[in-house]
């Protein structure tokens, strides 16, 4: 399962940049990384984890922030085309999960 976090936050005013920041660094902290500016996402091996993130990141969303959050599976997270310019790529790969014996 994949979280993303997808977001528009105001830039206009001292404040509402340190409100940015800190919430792009408390997403970064979380785990998430940047796919393109203000799309991040993050994987989780079950749904019931990715919805436990999906509300620490609900609970640091900034007054007047737009923020998305968007869950796909696996499987419809391989089916993204990726492009740098015209040449395609492949999407990243989940991360490796520890086995514990």
């Amino acid at each position: 399962m994949w979280l993303f976090v997808l977001f528009d936050l105001p830039v206009d005013t001292k404040e509402a940049r340190k409100e940015y920041a800190q919430f792009r660094k408390s997403i970064l902290k979380q785990g998430f990384t940047m796919l393109q500016f203000s799309v991040y996402a993050r994987y989780f091996a079950s749904e019931e984890k990715s919805d436990i993130q999906r509300h620490k990141v609900s609970g640091i969303i900034p007054p007047e922030g737009r923020v998305r959050l968007l869950s796909v599976t696996d499987r419809q997270f391989g089916k993204m085309d990726v492009f740098f310019g015209k040449n395609r790529v492949p999407t990243e790969d989940p991360p490796m999960q520890m086995s514990f014996f």
